[in-house]
């Protein structure tokens, strides 16, 4: 198998990474496990491998270091890694299904990183995020195009309600200027406006994110 050769890794044998490209659909009509547990492992290593990567290399606080890596593992990162790699092409579907959606490539991703982990250890995943990821990091690629699923991620984790309202509406039918305001925990974090609820919900989430992280 070709995949992440130019990255210096070969993988042993098919078990592992034949396991880590198998979709729950063509998983289900063949009775082989998926690529689900690879992934629960892959997301726990790239996440401590970004995390040791942001304190060695800055001096940020906490905060904006979470922010960091909640940047560049996101899904829209992770996404994007696995588009440079090709990794689609690999993954096997079931019946009906003709390609994998972001979602899946995103976990398929974190489950090939999670058979690296099994069998090479951890510095060879921190090789491969030096060589794949860092760029990104140093070009200061923003992959935070969704504001709402990262800020609605990060409240998950702290276990905070989320909530967006419409507080004031204005301008002619065909040029209605929205304006939107989001709360955590029954406090207002974010107001966003937008030419739509939805673009204004995405600014307001934006903005809120960004207080989180301070």
């Amino acid at each position: 198998m070709n995949l992440l050769k130019e990255y210096g890794i070969e993988f042993e044998g098919e078990s592992l990474i034949n396991k880590a490209l198998t979709h729950t659909s063509y998983a289900n009509e063949n009775d082989v496990e998926s690529y689900e547990r690879l992934e629960f492992l892959g997301d726990a290593v790239l996440e401590l491998v970004s995390s040791d990567y942001f304190y060695r290399k800055t001096h940020l606080p906490e905060g904006e270091m979470s922010r960091l890596r909640s940047l560049y593992v996101c899904e829209n990162a992770l996404f994007e890694y696995a588009s440079k790699i090709n990794l689609s092409s690999y993954i096997k579907l079931g019946n009906g299904i003709k390609e994998p959606n972001k979602t899946v490539i995103a976990d398929v991703f974190e489950a090939v990183i999670g058979v690296i982990f099994l069998e090479h250890g951890l510095n060879k995943v921190r090789e491969l995020f030096n060589k794949l990821i860092v760029p990104y990091i140093e070009n200061e690629a923003d992959f935070l195009k969704d504001y709402k699923s990262m800020l609605q991620e990060q409240v998950q984790t702290e276990k905070k309600s989320l909530k967006y309202k419409v507080v004031d509406e204005s301008g002619p039918a065909h040029a209605k200027v929205f304006k939107v305001a989001v709360s955590i925990g029954g406090i207002v974090y974010g107001i966003g406006v937008g030419n739509s609820k939805k673009e204004a919900e995405q600014n307001a989430a934006k903005d809120a994110f960004s207080k989180q992280a301070k």
